[in-house]
């Protein structure tokens, strides 16, 4: 069955998923606020600035209108930076509103809201009125955009409160190569998704500091101890951090230098400062900010996250990488279970 569906963010992600949709034989209207990126996207079919060397589908239409690119739709996928998925929400909250649409609305962004620390579900079902929104669900896993536009063997997790809205939103993207898999923890999705940023920052900061695949193993396995601390104690099922959507996903960003998180981490390793990466990478660094979400809700719930507590350091108050690491290591030892 076809949907309207309309993908708001034309980044990496955002485009690659309105390309599947696409692909899948879906009306897809993709919105970007940047009127240059859309009119080099309908001229040339091309997104040169986030995907590089590949031709979109001529089927496939950008939008710098946000009324006319969610006129009508079934569906509105988020795929903007966390931290404008509220002030982008607000405007299509009130077109909504004014057009008396209800629409089911999805997510596939990874992160958490700065100051107020709220999840992207939550963001959304703050803005979007209920009668304006028929459900929210969040799309997550392991996933590089520059490997899903190749048709790599990409699998990743939809989360719903409710499964049969799960269900639906999988029978929009599953094809031979994108596999979706549902769950109703939406709690534990989003916290995977958005804290696996901060290991990835870590574990490539590790690589740019010299040490090998046993620090990095470490590092991975026991941020995702930290993950998994910080999201049960909101209620998360645990058992989601072993999936896609946690273990999953810090492998790929921990490992991969797609991740622009990865390649943050690797260049404060090798000494630059933290303007200098953020200057330099020219797209939005998601664990940067997720990094000060993360610590300062571990403060308020009292949750141990050693690695995420050293990394916070480093990123805002300029502690020095090797004596963090050092100091990482020779903590009072513990189970590792505790």
């Amino acid at each position: 069955m076809t949907s309207k569906i309309a993908v708001l963010g034309a980044g990496s992600w955002g485009s690659v998923l309105a390309s599947i949709l696409d692909e899948n034989g879906h009306d897809v209207r993709l919105w970007s606020y940047s009127k240059e990126q859309v009119n080099t996207f309908n001229t040339t079919h091309t997104n040169p600035g986030y995907i590089k060397d590949h031709v979109f589908s001529d089927t496939l239409v950008a939008y710098n209108d946000l009324k006319l690119a969610i006129d009508g739709v079934d569906y509105i996928l988020f795929v903007v930076p966390t931290q404008v998925t509220r002030s982008v929400a607000t405007q299509v909250a009130k077109i909504l509103e004014d057009t008396n649409q209800s629409v089911n609305l999805i997510h596939a962004s990874k992160g958490i809201e700065e100051k107020t620390y709220k999840r992207l579900s939550q963001v959304l079902a703050e803005e979007i009125k209920p009668a304006n929104r028929k459900s929210i669900s969040v799309l997550s896993g392991p996933s590089h955009a520059e490997d899903a536009i190749q048709k790599d063997i990409t699998l990743v997790t939809v989360a719903s409160e409710n499964v049969k809205d799960a269900e639906a939103v999988q029978d929009l993207f599953m094809n031979d190569y994108f596999r979706v898999y549902t769950s109703d923890d939406v709690i534990g999705v989003e916290i995977g998704a958005a804290l696996k940023n901060i290991i990835a920052i870590g574990a490539g900061a590790l690589n740019g500091l010299g040490y090998k695949d046993n620090a990095k193993a470490a590092l991975m396995t026991r941020g995702l101890a930290e993950i998994s601390r910080l999201g049960t104690s909101f209620g998360a099922n645990p058992l989601t951090f072993i999936g896609l959507s946690g273990v999953g996903d810090v492998i790929v960003t921990g490992t991969s230098t797609n991740s622009r998180n990865w390649r943050a981490g690797n260049e404060l390793g090798q000494g630059k400062t933290v303007k200098e990466v953020i200057d330099g990478m020219g797209m939005v660094i998601e664990g940067i900010a997720t990094t000060r979400a993360a610590y300062e809700l571990a403060k308020q719930r009292n949750v141990d996250m050693p690695i995420t507590s050293a990394i916070y350091h480093v990123l805002y108050e300029g502690a020095d990488i090797r004596e963090t690491v050092k100091a990482l290591m020779t903590r009072e030892g513990r189970s590792e279970l505790a």
